[in-house]
């Protein structure tokens, strides 16, 4: 092998390297709002949830229902509002809630990122109901001009596919469990 052929490999390597790594740090990021959405919260070591998402993003509601009660918020600071409505210690909306992500789909191109999940969100609510709920989210990322050139959501969508009543019974033993584990 040439000593040119060697360096232009390297590259590509170097290349595929940068896109898996890249595809880790997104997942990263969805990973960390998706804990700081999980009711109770107790890691206070994790970002804060407006480190997650670039200044100018969008998140909104997607479909006839999620467009109603979501609506679409515009801006780092109206996005962190809105979910602190949801979130302790602001709000005791939840009493459990926990996220799980599935079906990736996920694009890497530079310094850009979009991605379509499957997520599954278990609720117990401070009436005592309790409920699952599963969305199609679609979010477009962003790598920060900064320093650290760290991912940021741009703009999150989500769109309710199903929503169904869950045993309060079944909740309750979750709940149980994860209070154990705090």
């Amino acid at each position: 092998m040439t000593p040119e052929q060697l360096t232009s490999r390297f590259a590509l390597l170097e290349q595929r390297l940068a896109a898996v790594e890249d595809e880790r740090a997104v997942r990263n990021v969805l990973a960390r709002y998706m804990k700081l959405c999980d009711q109770p919260c107790h890691d206070h070591d994790f970002p804060q949830l407006g480190a997650l998402f670039a200044e100018d993003a969008v998140w909104e509601g997607v479909g006839a229902l999620y467009t109603e009660t979501f609506g679409k918020q515009n801006g780092r600071a109206a996005i962190v509002a809105f979910l602190g409505n949801y979130l302790a210690p602001l709000s005791a909306h939840f009493k459990m809630n926990a996220h799980f992500l599935t079906s990736d789909s996920l694009a890497v191109d530079r310094d850009r990122a979009h991605g379509q999940w499957v997520m599954l969100q278990a609720s117990t609510y401070e009436d005592e109901r309790s409920e699952l709920i599963g969305a199609r989210l679609t979010i477009d990322f962003n790598k920060t001009a900064q320093q650290d050139q760290a991912w940021q959501i741009t703009h999150f969508r989500t769109q309710r596919l199903f929503c169904a009543p869950s045993n309060p019974t079944a909740m309750a033993t979750i709940q149980n469990n994860l209070k154990k584990d705090t």
